[in-house]
């Protein structure tokens, strides 16, 4: 199986994941360790985008500057992979943002479509499914799905996930063999319910502070 998984491997990643994880984390502080390690993940991603070159002109002479060549797409699933957008819209402001919309169906743990922002042709080069927390895989997997179908090839797919679970990778990677997957953290297991263990609870209730008594 052709793999192309990038797991992070930072001191100030493990300290941010590991205060995400308990359960006493506010939702102010859970939205902002989310957002740190996004906007790490999404700097690593880019590590070989492709650059352009251009002559300007700074207050003490000329120089030869760089900007980035390929237009980039996000696709952030919803909901959680909001938590994850304005962390990438730092890095790439004129970016589109396409959500897409995927539940996962409580019984068959089944990802079940719900909306799609999606144009009619794409108008991106590259783009960044963004998905904080990868348990089974079926969810990443239907929304790469959506993607491929609309237009885009797998090698211009970047799979950015704040954690997840070996089984839900794994998953993704024989499914879809060669996609590039950018993952701050691994957890070895999930539960029988289809939730990742440790993990980091419902990530959706966690950054808008719907969880249920």
């Amino acid at each position: 199986m052709l793999r192309n998984r990038h797991v992070l491997s930072h001191p100030l990643v493990n300290a941010r994941l590991s205060h995400l994880r308990l359960a006493t984390t506010s939702s102010k502080d859970f939205r902002e360790g989310i957002h740190d390690i996004s906007l790490i993940l999404g700097i690593e991603a880019s590590r070989d985008l492709e650059e352009d070159s251009f002559e300007g002109q700074t207050p003490i002479g000329p120089f030869t500057g760089s900007i980035i060549k390929p237009r980039i797409g996000l696709t952030p699933i919803l909901r959680a992979g909001l938590g994850m957008t304005d962390a990438l819209l730092t890095l790439f402001p004129a970016a589109p943002v396409y959500h897409l919309g995927l539940f996962r169906e409580k019984v068959s743990l089944q990802p079940v479509e719900y909306y799609s922002k999606l144009p009619s042709v794409p108008n991106v080069d590259i783009c960044f499914l963004l998905d904080p927390l990868v348990a089974t895989g079926g969810t990443a997997c239907a929304a790469l799905a959506m993607i491929l179908d609309w237009g885009i090839p797998l090698n211009r797919i970047k799979l950015l996930v704040v954690l997840g679970s070996e089984p839900g990778l794994t998953h993704i990677e024989n499914t879809y063999p060669g996609l590039e997957i950018w993952v701050a953290a691994i957890d070895p297991n999930i539960t029988y319910d289809g939730l990742v263990s440790p993990g980091l609870g419902d990530t959706g209730d966690r950054l808008f502070n719907t969880i249920r008594e």
